[in-house]
């Protein structure tokens, strides 16, 4: 999956997840890093160029998620979403 490329180069992950289990092990090293790294954190969240606008309102107004989760869902839908852009330029 191309998509595991992308985020192996900013979060340890094991190369033969599933969509679940990437985002699994996602949720689990943003619930560390909440807690443990922030700086580190932001800057992951920083290099993945996920709208930190949108984040800020989606964890706000979230119900029923951890902030963790919340954050692997933008970080992985942002991920997607410049895989998309790349498909769309290189054909």
């Amino acid at each position: 999956m191309q998509i595991i490329n992308i985020i192996g180069k900013d979060v340890d992950i094991d190369e033969n997840l599933s969509k679940s289990q990437l985002r699994e092990v996602l949720v689990d090293a943003f619930a560390y890093l909440v807690d443990n790294d922030f700086s580190k954190l932001i800057q992951i969240l920083y290099k993945a160029d996920v709208d930190q606008y949108k984040l800020k309102e989606l964890l706000e107004t979230t119900d029923g998620k951890s902030s963790a989760e919340v954050i692997a869902d933008a970080y992985i839908a942002r991920q997607l979403a410049k895989i998309e852009t790349w498909k769309k330029y290189s054909q």
